[in-house]
């Protein structure tokens, strides 16, 4: 007697645009033809399209194709069944590709009237990469009722899902999220909880949808009001909420300026229980101003460095309205991560428990710390295609020229200590003093003055990482009044330069190289550091520039320079000979006295690390400093 075979589970939705169809469209649908617009695909439903016969569709695109080579290396999982259900006559071609981008038909399925397409495919020879994906071609009208992507294999994990939220004054996204939640019953059937944790002066609670939304979800949905302790703080929250609730396995972080695809969600509980192991399921990114751009796919720690970024440039700033996803070979290889940003990640409760919270480090290398403590631990991160959510890009914002230096300087700096297997850190300490250099001489004085605060504050030990959460962003914030580059002068207020605006061609160089930028930076050292500035561009700035044109090697030739800021002021910047050789000075002692004691720091971080990261500690400072 044979036994029966184990049910089917629904893995990957083909789903299509919750809202802004036209412009997220490439991202669920695109011609079959590379390069045509998709004329002739009407969206009927989330889960359905209809097509004639001038608009072949492809669904080998980033939400509707199967990442079959992330399946094949992380789960045990031996094949997937995809179920196309089609009403009219036409053709279902299903297709694979390899690591190169490659693609092969693997079956072509006529298809007449109203019926169910069932094709069986192994997850094999996916070892480096390569997905499924299926396209339709109609004989007159063709419509798309719905396509699943299902496995037979058991869950090997268990447990129901918690969100948890950070949010500061955002509001109106919270809401937005919670009802993009609410209104996908696949997705609540499988939530335990929802952690609103709200930092921010203007509560979720405030907002007039809020009541509505918050009564359809029931006692899902937790609010937890706490005082702004960053990213670190609001996600240790959610992991310590987590921790308590018998029925959750599992924790998504969520970042509060984000518009969710909620498939994507179900997408990565279902692969994170399938895991052979415990292991942190990532979303990525894609550009909520730029809907079919992808903005982060892949992580990594450069270890030489030690700096987060993705393994390859390329991976950068993809538009999938200009190049479709099977066009485009680098995303057929499948990418390993070291972290997955907290923008949209999915913790295994076991791993919570094993590892602690978050570092207490308010804002900055969190989420790339915890992936390589992690991993150091045996659970690996997957950044996952198919789950992802737009998020307001920073493409146009510098945060290591206002308070975010302090973070971004100190943070890295505590991460290396942790993980780094560089003697002395690598490139890490030299890589800073460049840092300062490059500021100092672009008369950026108040980033600098952060930084080496940064550094005292790391060398002061690990105590001091919880003892800053409450109060040390105000800390920050009061002391750019003392920078004058860090007022911002609106259009009408602002002084006229001596010399006027300056513009250069957009093709006008990318500065000096080699021997040539040796020879540059010693001589604008030189000037900044013997002598003063003309009186006259003290009294008003030399000459104004775009932000554009204000480049690293132009700034260092002016006495002082009026920039345009992104968001319409401009900053006044002055040559100050006292503070670029204070500061200088004080730049090139910090980092010889890291770099004398770096084992003794290290091996003390290492220490406490696991203390620090502790929910008992991170309990004390959710209560905050006692009166």
């Amino acid at each position: 007697m044979t036994s029966p075979s184990p049910a089917l589970r629904t893995v990957h939705r083909v789903v299509f645009p919750l809202g802004h169809a036209e412009e997220a469209l490439p991202l669920y649908v695109q011609p079959s033809a590379s390069g045509d617009p998709v004329e002739g695909v009407e969206i009927t439903g989330r889960h359905s399209v209809a097509l004639t016969s001038e608009s072949p569709a492809s669904f080998g695109t980033y939400f509707s194709a199967f990442p079959a080579a992330y399946w094949q290396r992380w789960t045990a999982v031996g094949g997937v069944r995809l179920e196309v259900m089609t009403v009219g006559d036409g053709t279902i071609t299903v297709y694979r590709s390899d690591a190169e981008g490659r693609r092969h038909v693997v079956r072509t399925c006529p298809v007449a009237g109203s019926g169910v397409t069932t094709v069986d495919l192994p997850l094999a020879g996916f070892d480096d990469g390569g997905w499924y994906w299926f396209d339709l071609e109609a004989t007159g009208t063709l419509r798309l009722q719905q396509a699943d992507w299902s496995v037979r294999e058991p869950e090997i994990s268990t447990g129901k899902l918690s969100i948890g939220v950070t949010t500061f004054n955002k509001p109106d996204f919270c809401v937005a999220t919670l009802q993009a939640l609410a209104g996908t019953p696949e997705l609540l059937q499988e939530i335990d909880r929802i952690f609103i944790v709200d930092q921010g002066t203007r509560k979720v609670a405030d907002e007039p949808a809020f009541a509505a939304v918050a009564a359809s979800l029931g006692d899902r949905l937790q609010m937890v009001d706490q005082a702004n302790l960053g990213g670190s703080g609001g996600f240790s929250r959610a992991m310590a909420e987590t921790l308590e609730r018998d029925e959750s396995g599992f924790l998504m972080l969520l970042d509060d300026d984000v518009e969710i695809e909620p498939e994507g969600i179900l997408r990565a509980l279902a692969f994170a229980r399938s895991c052979e192991q415990a292991t942190i399921v990532g979303g990525h990114m894609l550009d909520l101003n730029e809907r079919s751009v992808l903005h982060a796919y892949s992580e990594i720690v450069d270890p030489v460095p030690f700096m987060w970024g993705p393994p390859d440039r390329e991976h950068e700033r993809h538009d999938f309205r200009s190049s479709p996803l099977v066009d485009t070979p680098w995303l057929h290889r499948r990418e390993d991560s070291d972290f997955n940003g907290w923008w949209m990640c999915l913790i295994p409760k076991q791993v919570i428990r094993q590892l602690g919270l978050s570092l207490p480090v308010f804002i900055k290398w969190d989420d790339a710390e915890y992936g390589l403590r992690a991993k150091a631990a045996g659970h690996p991160t997957v950044s996952f295609p198919g789950a992802a959510l737009w998020h307001v890009s920073w493409v146009d914002k510098d945060d290591t020229l206002d308070w975010g230096a302090y973070f971004h300087a100190r943070n890295r700096l505590v991460t290396a200590l942790l993980h780094s297997d560089q003697p002395g850190g690598g490139r890490l300490l030299s890589e800073y003093r460049r840092q300062d250099l490059k500021h100092l001489l672009s008369m950026q004085y108040y980033p600098v003055n952060l930084r080496h605060q940064a550094l005292r504050d790391v060398l002061s030990g690990p105590a001091s990482l919880h003892a800053a959460m409450h109060g040390k962003l105000g800390e920050l914030r009061a002391q750019a009044a003392s920078f004058p580059e860090m007022r911002r002068y609106a259009p009408e207020d602002a002084p006229r330069s001596n010399e006027g605006k300056r513009r250069y061609p957009p093709t006008d160089g990318k500065g000096p190289r080699g021997l040539a930028l040796l020879v540059f930076t010693a001589r604008a050292a030189a000037r900044h550091w013997f002598s003063k500035p003309a009186p006259a561009n003290v009294a008003h700035p030399q000459v104004e520039l775009s932000r554009r044109d204000a480049t690293w090697w132009r700034v260092p030739r002016l006495d002082s320079v009026l920039i345009d800021a992104a968001d319409g002021s401009a900053a006044w910047y002055t040559r100050d000979r006292a503070q670029f050789r204070a500061l200088w000075w004080q730049s090139l002692r910090l980092h010889r006295r890291i770099a004398k004691q770096w084992d003794a720091l290290q091996a003390e971080y290492r220490r406490q690390a696991a203390n620090i990261t502790s929910v008992e500690a991170w309990t004390e400072t959710f209560r905050g400093p006692q009166a």
